[in-house]
């Protein structure tokens, strides 16, 4: 069934709002900050073919759409308040809105964020979002703070939805159960929102893993001014992964994107309220290296007390007018 604008919004993206002052239906949307916080925003778009793929289910393109955006509030530690859809179709179908709204709408309600507006237009399919947040004054955690000595952490694992993608694109084969395992990992990512809040005042810098942990750090450390020190051994990974050639679980680990997790520096005698935080949160934190001097770089050695770094010329993180 084809359905006009304003059909399509009324129908699936109108949901009752409970904490925002107004919704909707104006030509601007009322939020009130709770007093002493400050506003956290954030935007992300994906588009078909560059951000995910024609085969994702609808129902987890729109948990996705909202996930990544929600992952940026984690790495600033900041609570959810609302968001803002813009949706661009190539045909109104409530068989394909149906359960792309409910797939968004059914992750808003659980981590409490509430959908104020937004805008729809016919073209290329594509979703952008604008997340809301807010965190206390002066509590944000940023990617500047990271200082030589820190430890640097990672939450949950990493590599599967790169190793998704490569069994999509033909080069990696995995048995039908691994395969829906890092299926999900590519498609349903879940955003760390619970971490982010519990580690304010306990981590010094963060970032969410969109585009790879080697360019994503790499923006922590010219932030920060500092540079860092990788163990290669210590990245944690899926029995999935890890039952793969070593050069498949380094382009994983290293390059492969969309892991949707924080990596984040902390004080050396702060890895009790590290783990704390992750046991309070339902995840896991690892701990993958050490923040170093400026003029040391960046280097990923095989394991802690590696005489020889890897070559990382070749390392890079995604880039949006890059390849695909």
């Amino acid at each position: 069934m084809a359905l006009g604008e304003f059909d399509l919004i009324e129908t699936f993206f109108r949901p009752p709002v409970r904490r925002a002052v107004l919704g909707g239906g104006d030509d601007c949307a009322l939020l009130q900050p709770a007093p002493g916080m400050q506003l956290a925003v954030s935007t992300d778009m994906l588009v078909e073919g560059r951000h995910f793929l024609s085969t994702v289910p609808p129902e987890r393109l729109g948990h996705k759409a909202l996930a990544v955006n929600l992952s940026d509030l984690a790495a600033c530690g900041a609570e959810p308040l609302a968001f803002t859809l813009g949706l661009c179709l190539p045909r109104a179908d409530a068989a394909f809105l149906g359960p792309l709204a409910r797939g968004m709408l059914a992750l808003a309600e659980r981590h409490g964020i509430e959908l104020v507006g937004g805008d729809t237009t016919a073209g290329p399919l594509a979703l952008s979002i604008t997340v809301m947040g807010q965190v206390p004054a002066g509590q944000a955690l940023l990617r500047s703070g990271a200082a030589p000595g820190d430890d640097l952490w990672v939450s949950g694992t990493l590599g599967d939805a790169r190793l998704a993608l490569e069994v999509f694109r033909g080069q990696v084969r995995l048995p039908g159960d691994g395969f829906e395992q890092v299926r999900q990992a590519m498609e349903c990512p879940e955003p760390r929102v619970a971490l982010g809040q519990a580690l304010r005042g306990v981590a010094s810098a963060a970032i969410d893993l969109s585009d790879g942990l080697l360019g994503d750090l790499r923006h922590v450390l010219a932030r920060s001014q500092v540079g860092a020190t990788v163990w290669l051994d210590a990245l944690p990974r899926s029995p999935w992964l890890a039952a793969q050639p070593e050069a498949v679980q380094q382009a994983c680990l290293l390059g492969g994107g969309d892991d949707y997790e924080l990596l984040f520096s902390a004080p050396p005698g702060a890895a009790a309220a590290v783990r704390a935080a992750a046991e309070h949160a339902g995840t896991r934190a690892s701990r993958i290296g050490r923040i170093t001097p400026a003029a040391e770089g960046l280097q990923v050695l095989p394991a802690a007390g590696s005489p020889t770094a890897l070559d990382l010329s070749g390392w890079s993180g995604f880039d949006h007018f890059g390849s695909a």
